[in-house]
């Protein structure tokens, strides 16, 4: 099986959701090929609105740092050329997803991406660790780090080497080469103790 190209990404943001009002100020993304990591962009932008205090003390990232930092549409517009359709993985998918569909929901491709969660898949593959935030993994893991986290290049340089782990594990464990997105989309949604016949039913339905 042709293994899939994939897109890591991490926001950095002025809060939790769109919804209420918040933007983001960094976004990085990581390119994945064939199990290794082939690309970067990462770029800080200006959203428009102050970054609260305490997410200023969280992320490093400040009010004069994005001030003369490009738009965030513009930088938009490069990510998604950068990403250019592949499926998407992030660590807690579920906060990246709602800032990348919002924010690129007038650019073409923008809201045609898959998501993949590597938040999910450490919990169904590594249920034993402690917890799976995305730096008890990278430690637990043995994984490449620069030591700085809740910086977006840092954070999605992190999930890549931990998303290339974890398709090192379906290999190892189901002995399936590849890793389809369509698989980890099963498997990403099925039960821990159900994943050997999600592998079964999957193999089954591409015969």
């Amino acid at each position: 099986m042709k293994p899939q190209h994939y897109a890591v990404i991490d926001f950095e943001t002025t809060g939790l959701s769109p919804a209420h009002g918040a933007r983001p100020t960094e976004i990085a993304v990581v390119l994945v090929r064939g199990g290794e990591i082939v690309d970067r962009f990462q770029s800080l932008m200006n959203p428009g609105v102050r970054i609260p205090w305490d997410i200023q003390q969280f992320t490093g990232i400040t009010d004069a740092m994005v001030r003369r930092a490009p738009p965030v549409r513009e930088v938009m517009a490069e990510a998604v050329r950068v990403a250019d359709g592949q499926p998407i993985v992030a660590h807690n998918a579920a906060f990246d997803r709602k800032f990348w569909e919002y924010e690129a929901r007038d650019l073409p491709g923008g809201r045609e991406s898959r998501f993949l969660c590597s938040l999910l898949l450490a919990r169904r593959l590594f249920p034993g660790v402690a917890n799976h935030k995305l730096a008890t993994l990278v430690s637990a893991l043995g994984l490449p780090s620069s030591g700085r986290y809740h910086r977006a290049l840092a954070d999605a340089e992190c999930t890549a080497h931990l998303f290339i782990r974890l398709q090192e594990e379906v290999a190892r464990v189901f002995g399936v080469e590849g890793c389809d997105c369509g698989l980890l989309e099963r498997m990403q949604r099925a039960n821990k103790r159900q994943l050997g016949k999600c592998v079964e039913g999957w193999l089954g339905d591409c015969k």
